[in-house]
């Protein structure tokens, strides 16, 4: 149930509102006369909205879990019920900002809720198909917009109510969980080990901090350069001639590529964090470079190269943001949850200021353009992971010595085996 359940808050929070913005954005725009440029700044708005979601989630969800999801649940339903009931550009931009909140709510509550209620040997797994439900809510808000566009309000009022109905779930998931040992420090009368044992101190150490530059910096990149896809993939081939149906299958196509990142995670898994994100980063590259230049064809070519490039899109992106959770775990593992809000933090506040800047140029020079300087964004990341950052994969010093075996944890675990197992990293994907 808590699997089930977390996987569907997640397809919910990211699949359904936070990441659906750029899928309903062109049908929205001719409702209600919203621009090119208000719209790039209210992704920006909700990308920040989102850092102080996560922000929260930071302090709030190692601690209190179940407060995390139901601020979740909320944020992200109501904001996008506001958003199916405006009429207006600036009721519409309040609502959306708003429902950001509950995608960077829900990230850390659902790793805190997995680490907790599931045995240490089931929670890689647990932690990989609850941070897959991205890839899934996508392909939702597709089917949904195949069918009712382009009446987007009644797609939103569907996603409002799912999303409340995925965040109940879950809390009765987790109240239902059976209780087992963990087999690390002292239990509850559930058999649960206590939050004071498992929890280390809320705010991390300077080296801490220092450890994780490279992710941060590659992190920022890949936000910065994924904004265009995330917020005007869709507009882009509208603008180019692409029928509604193509658009809108182009988006399921992004969804499903990050779906089937289950089946390549073995493969991943046998590499190191740093590895593993410079070839799935290098794929988000150049399935952007594959949009931008899209927008020059016609036809049948137009099609191909759009469904190729939004499917490897999705796989890209929804990888790569699982390999920013793996390479937090292999520097402290004990901080995972921490690690993954900084690093999501970080991720969509160069969101923020991709989609800023995009929208702001793409009345000047095009949607062409815009996305080949993404493209460009994006591929400078992949230097630092191959050329820099592996001298700061690991930090021993910061690994709890109580909750860590003698012997160096592996890298090559795979994503479907995660965190919370002191043999292995988790190895999830949002």
């Amino acid at each position: 149930m808590l699997i089930g359940s977390g996987t569907a808050l997640v397809a919910a929070t990211y699949g359904l509102v936070r990441l659906a913005y750029g899928l309903f954005l062109p049908d929205v725009q001719d409702s209600i006369g919203l621009g090119d440029g208000p719209a790039g700044w209210i992704a920006s708005g909700s990308s920040v909205v989102y850092c102080i979601g996560a922000l929260v989630g930071f302090v709030l969800a190692p601690a209190r879990p179940r407060t995390a999801v139901v601020l979740a649940a909320l944020t992200a339903g109501l904001g996008v019920a506001g958003m199916a009931a405006s009429t207006t550009p600036l009721v519409f931009g309040t609502a959306a900002v708003v429902s950001s909140a509950g995608a960077g709510l829900a990230s850390p509550a659902l790793v805190r809720l997995v680490q907790r209620d599931l045995s240490a040997e089931r929670v890689n797994g647990a932690q990989a198909v609850v941070n897959s439900g991205t890839g899934p809510g996508l392909v939702a808000a597709g089917v949904l917009a195949l069918v009712l566009l382009p009446d987007w309000r009644v797609a939103w009022a569907v996603a409002a109510v799912v999303t409340v109905t995925a965040g109940a779930a879950v809390l009765l998931a987790d109240r239902a969980a059976a209780p087992v040992p963990t087999g690390t420090g002292p239990t509850t009368g559930t058999g649960r080990a206590t939050d004071t044992e498992r929890r280390p101190s809320p705010v991390p150490p300077r080296a801490w901090f220092a450890a994780h530059r490279g992710p941060v910096l590659v992190a920022l990149l890949l936000g910065a350069g994924s904004a265009a896809v995330w917020t005007y993939g869709r507009t882009l081939l509208v603008d180019a001639g692409a029928p509604t149906v193509l658009s809108v299958v182009a988006w399921i196509a992004l969804g499903t590529g990050g779906a089937t990142v289950g089946l390549t995670s073995r493969w991943l898994g046998r590499l190191p964090a740093h590895t593993a994100w410079a070839r799935t980063a290098a794929a988000v590259a150049l399935a952007t470079l594959g949009l931008g230049l899209a927008a020059q064809l016609h036809g049948i070519t137009l099609a191909a190269v759009a469904l190729v490039s939004c499917a490897l899109f999705g796989w890209g992106y929804t990888a790569a943001t699982g390999a920013l959770i793996s390479w937090t775990t292999e520097l402290d593992r004990d901080r995972a949850a921490s690690g993954t809000s900084v690093l999501f933090v970080v991720l969509v506040l160069g969101q923020a200021l991709g989609a800023a800047v995009a929208g702001s140029a793409l009345p000047a020079v095009g949607a062409g353009p815009v996305f080949v300087v993404a493209a460009v964004v994006v591929a400078l990341g992949v230097v630092p992971a191959l050329a820099v950052v592996p001298a700061l994969r690991g930090l021993p010093a910061l690994r709890s010595p109580r909750r860590c075996p003698a012997r160096r944890s592996s890298p090559r675990s795979t994503p479907a085996e995660p965190a919370g197992d002191a043999a292995s990293p988790p190895r999830g994907t949002r």
